[in-house]
């Protein structure tokens, strides 16, 4: 195993700008406004590489490294997405072959960018659910075959290549910088970033980032060696690692001046910061520096204020079907989004008074009821409010008696699962509603049902369209007052239509 010398990476760091640059152009450094931010704050744009992402620059040094001094015309690498993109642009362009470990869950954009940048040099191998097990078959096929593995992060010439970034931003004339905040996977970017800027400017704080669910180098620093965890969270699927490297670990345990863990919702609302900023949408891992920055400052905004920030939106290679998600979370991570659990009494207008009384002038941004008691009812809010707001919120909850708990980051919560009796209801009409997206529009329908109907079942979640969409079961008093609802509806600003026979029976279990 190599045995971390600064002296001996900085030379390869320095052969490494003779290698990477047949490869890629560098990326930009620019500035970028929070407005809730007192801090100058810059970023690297790796997104605007060859392959979205930064990982070329390690991948190309390395294979070209193996060319030129073992004249190898196969490598094998593993990867779970951006290093294969790398290894394969480096095949085609040094003329060999590479064969890639991928995990089977690897989005398809990122299986497709591998055949794009690699061509016929590239073979794509899927197995194993996590890039562990890649890797693990990968280092198998090395052993079988006698042929060379690139590493994507554990490996002097990939941990050389990835430092290019920090030198050009030495070379940017923006350095030095306060703090430097760097996302780590298996700790190859931060190894290289880390120990370049060290090297120039020592007093610059330099702080990894992973998230809580896949935290390696963090436990692994805690415990003064490389920790493997047994089950890893794949949100952030770039940094999803088991294990810090051997030679990465040296390298940032000496380097890094501290660690902050970040939720996947922090992450997700750090990429919707970085859209409203430059218009450009990060992939998870590639966001996760400015998330822990935004966690950093909001815990100690005295050690930020008016300094000079660096963070790396290191990749942008995201499947397009998980921005649902990401939309969904980046609210509740930036601490906008919050869903409160009520206990009221269950009776026709409880749920509209509460409304009245409590969310008169907050943004409601999702309802989850279903009624499952003749006596009690316990709707689920979600509101959208500034911190400052939320805490004046609750302040008046508690005040008034209200009884509530915050249920926001509860599972049950964020798949939406709505419990009800339908043997409860007596008279229900279940409608698709459709209403204006502003404050009141929908209870001026329930103000105006309120005496010959009670609420049964609600489903409603803000999309950010102009039209708000929600199923509402309304349980009539009497079969005849059907038509009393018709008439609210056509009196209110909702536009409502009827379920089918078949959906109805679902609903009400009866198939």
């Amino acid at each position: 195993m190599f045995t971390y010398n600064p002296v001996t990476l900085q030379a390869e760091i320095l052969r490494a700008r003779t290698r990477v640059y047949r490869a890629g152009a560098p990326t930009p450094l620019q500035e970028i406004k929070l407005s809730d931010v007192d801090a100058h704050i810059f970023v690297k744009r790796e997104d605007l590489s060859p392959i979205h992402a930064y990982k070329w620059r390690g991948a190309y040094n390395c294979t070209a490294h193996l060319v030129e001094t073992q004249n190898v015309t196969t490598v094998v690498a593993a990867s779970a997405g951006n290093h294969a993109q790398g290894v394969a642009l480096a095949a085609r362009m040094l003329g060999i072959s590479a064969k890639i470990f991928m995990p089977v869950s690897t989005p398809l954009m990122k299986q497709k960018a591998v055949k794009l940048h690699g061509g016929d040099h590239v073979e794509i191998i899927l197995t194993g659910d996590t890039f562990d097990q890649a890797s693990e078959e990968a280092n198998q096929y090395v052993s079988e075959n006698n042929l060379p593995y690139v590493h994507p992060f554990d490996d002097l010439y990939t941990i050389a290549g990835q430092a290019t970034i920090a030198d050009e931003i030495m070379l940017s004339g923006q350095a030095p910088f306060d703090y430097v905040f760097v996302q780590i996977g298996g700790g190859g970017m931060a190894a290289g970033v880390s120990s370049w800027i060290k090297a120039h400017h020592p007093d610059t704080k330099i702080i990894g980032v992973e998230g809580e669910g896949q935290a390696s180098m963090d436990v692994s620093l805690k415990h003064g060696e490389p920790v493997t965890l047994h089950h890893i969270d794949t949100f952030c699927d770039g940094t999803a690692v088991k294990r810090p490297g051997d030679l990465t670990f040296q390298i940032c345990k000496e380097n890094l001046d501290g660690m902050v863990l970040v939720s996947n919702e922090e992450v997700s609302a750090a990429i919707q910061l970085y859209w409203e900023a430059k218009r450009v949408i990060p992939e998870p891992a590639g966001a996760m520096g400015l998330a822990g920055f935004k966690k950093f400052s909001r815990e100690n905004p005295d050690l930020v204020s008016g300094k000079k920030i660096l963070v790396i939106l290191c990749g942008a290679n995201m499947d397009f079907s998980k921005l649902a998600l990401i939309s969904a979370q980046s609210a509740i991570g930036a601490q906008r989004y919050k869903y409160l659990r009520f206990h009221i009494n269950e009776e026709n207008g409880s749920l509209l008074n509460l409304l009245d009384g409590v969310f008169a002038d907050v943004n409601v941004i999702g309802f989850q009821y279903g009624k499952n008691s003749d006596k009690n009812a316990y709707p689920v809010i979600g509101f959208e409010a500034d911190p400052g707001k939320i805490e004046s919120l609750y302040a008046g909850l508690y005040q008034n008696g209200i009884l509530f708990e915050d249920v926001t980051d509860d599972p049950d919560i964020r798949y939406r699962v709505i419990n009800y009796n339908p043997a409860l209801f007596k008279n229900p009409v279940f409608l698709h509603v459709h209403f204006p997206e502003r404050k009141g529009a929908l209870r001026e329908l329930m103000r105006n049902v309120s005496e010959f109907a009670g609420l049964c079942y609600f489903n409603y979640a803000y999309t950010g369209e102009n039209i708000g969409r929600a199923l509402m079961g309304f349980d009539l008093n009497a079969e005849s007052d059907r038509t009393m609802l018709d008439v609210a509806i056509s009196k209110s600003p909702v536009e409502c239509k009827s379920l089918s026979p078949d959906v109805v029976k679902r609903i009400l279990a009866r198939v």
